[in-house]
C-alpha cells in the first residue's frame, strides 16, 4: 500500500474519494433485502462468529442491515444494529434495537463506553470514509479485550466503495484493515483470517480482528 501515514489518516484525501459523492442517505434510502454474499460464504461467517462469541455477549451490529449473521448459539444477552436503512432494520429478527446514523458524517456513537463485548461489521467497511474515527469510536464503546470482527469478500457497490478500496485486491483490503485498527492505537492483536469456505466455487470471505485495550 502507497502513501505516507498523514495521506492515509486524511479523510478528505483521495484515497477517500468515492465515484459517487451524492448523499448517502439518498442512496440508501431504498432498502435492499437481499444477501450481500452466497449461502456458502454466510454459513463460513456464522460458525467464524460461533468461535468467537460467549454466552450472553452484548453484540453492536454496525453497517447492519436485516440479517446479521450470528448463530443460534451461543445467544447474545443484547444486539444492537446500525445502519442506514429503517426497514432493512427493521426486519432483522435478532436485534433488539437499533439506531440510524450516517457514519460519514458522524463518526460517534450515541453508546456507552466500555459496554460492549463484541462489535461486528459485516461486508461493509468499504464505505467508510473516515475509518479511524469510526474505529476509535468502536474502540471506545468496547468492554477491555472487547472483540471487533470485520469481515468482507469481494462484491461491493462500486460507486459508494472508496478509491483505496477500489485499488486493491483481497491481500491489500486485509493489510488495509490491519492497519486502520492499527493506527487507531487502541486495538491489539490484530489479525487477517482467509475464512473462504470454498476457494474456486463460492464467495470468498475474509476477517480482520482486533482487541480493544
Amino acid at each position: 500500500m502507497k502513501g505516507s501515514d498523514s495521506e492515509f489518516e486524511a479523510s478528505g484525501s483521495e484515497l477517500f474519494k468515492r465515484l459517487d459523492e451524492s448523499p448517502d442517505e439518498k442512496f440508501y434510502s431504498t432498502p435492499r433485502l437481499v444477501h450481500h454474499i452466497d449461502d456458502e460464504a454466510r454459513l463460513a461467517l456464522s460458525e467464524f462468529y460461533k468461535s468467537l462469541l460467549i454466552t450472553d455477549s452484548i453484540v453492536l451490529d454496525l453497517m447492519s442491515s436485516w440479517t446479521s449473521h450470528l448463530p443460534v448459539t451461543p445467544k447474545p444477552a443484547k444486539v444492537v444494529g446500525h445502519g442506514m436503512n429503517k426497514e432493512e432494520l427493521a426486519a432483522n429478527p435478532i436485534l433488539d434495537n437499533y439506531f440510524i446514523q450516517n457514519l460519514n458524517k458522524t463518526a460517534k456513537l450515541p453508546l456507552k463506553s466500555n459496554t460492549y463485548d463484541v462489535c461486528l461489521l459485516s461486508v461493509s467497511v468499504q464505505y467508510l470514509t473516515d475509518p479511524l474515527s469510526v474505529f476509535s469510536e468502536v474502540s471506545r464503546i468496547l468492554k477491555p479485550e472487547g472483540s471487533i470482527v470485520i469481515s468482507f469478500s469481494n462484491r461491493m457497490f462500486p460507486t459508494k466503495a472508496v478509491a483505496i478500496w477500489r485499488a486493491l485486491n483481497s491481500a491489500g483490503h486485509g493489510k488495509l484493515l490491519v492497519k486502520y485498527l492499527e493506527n487507531t492505537t487502541t486495538f491489539r492483536a490484530v489479525t487477517f483470517t482467509d475464512i473462504s469456505p470454498n476457494k474456486y466455487h463460492t464467495d470468498p470471505l475474509f476477517v480482520v480482528t482486533g482487541k480493544a485495550i
